[in-house]
């Protein structure tokens, strides 16, 4: 009887701990869904910010909202560089699809046509690749500079200290040598000199 009633606790903890693991799983999947979404938003959101400013035909407002694609992308690369892959693709489709209107309202206008190139010229992911790629050589410049501008504080104190200390010696020599001559004098004036 115990060994039927310790099969059947067995059956029912291994069946309990299968439930929580489903459990688990399911809330991975629905936080992937709700970024998707939410990259599927920021694509349309982009796109529709996009099409007004073709409409509008004002060239800097464009060349202004290509450039805060980039920085979106930047942003969703931090966040889930899959879903900047999807925004990118849905954005790239947006260019490619409008691209003689966009000529249009860029005229001549170099930054325009080169952002439209930077973002439609590769695939999504090598442009995520690429914004990655630049995201890493900023933070490397900018690790330089500072490790830069910290060996020039350490160098800065260096020669700060090395000059105090300098001027300390030779005030410590000037009230030496006055106290010598300090003593010499009353030395000479007890003998009369």
């Amino acid at each position: 009887m115990k060994k039927i009633l310790f099969a059947v606790m067995a059956m029912v903890a291994i069946g309990m701990t299968s439930c929580g693991n489903k459990t688990q799983q399911g809330e991975a999947a629905d936080s992937t869904a709700v970024e998707q979404v939410a990259g599927d938003e920021d694509a349309q959101s982009t796109i529709d910010q996009l099409s007004a400013l073709i409409k509008e035909g004002d060239a800097t407002k464009l060349q202004e909202a290509l450039e805060s694609v980039k920085a979106k992308i930047a942003e969703l690369i931090k966040q889930n560089p899959d879903a900047a892959k999807e925004y990118v693709a849905k954005v790239q489709t947006f260019l490619k699809e409008n691209v003689d209107k966009i000529k249009g309202v860029a005229g001549d206008n170099a930054a325009v046509q080169a952002a439209v190139s930077a973002l439609t010229d590769a695939d999504p992911e090598s442009v995520v690749n690429g914004l990655l790629q630049q995201v890493g050589e900023t933070a490397n410049a900018a690790a330089d500079s500072v490790k830069g501008a910290a060996k020039q504080a350490v160098d800065d104190a260096k020669e700060a200290a090395k000059q105090k200390a300098d001027d300390a010696k030779d005030a410590a020599k000037e009230k030496a040598a006055g106290a010598i001559d300090d003593a010499a004098a009353a030395a000479k004036k007890k003998l009369g000199l």
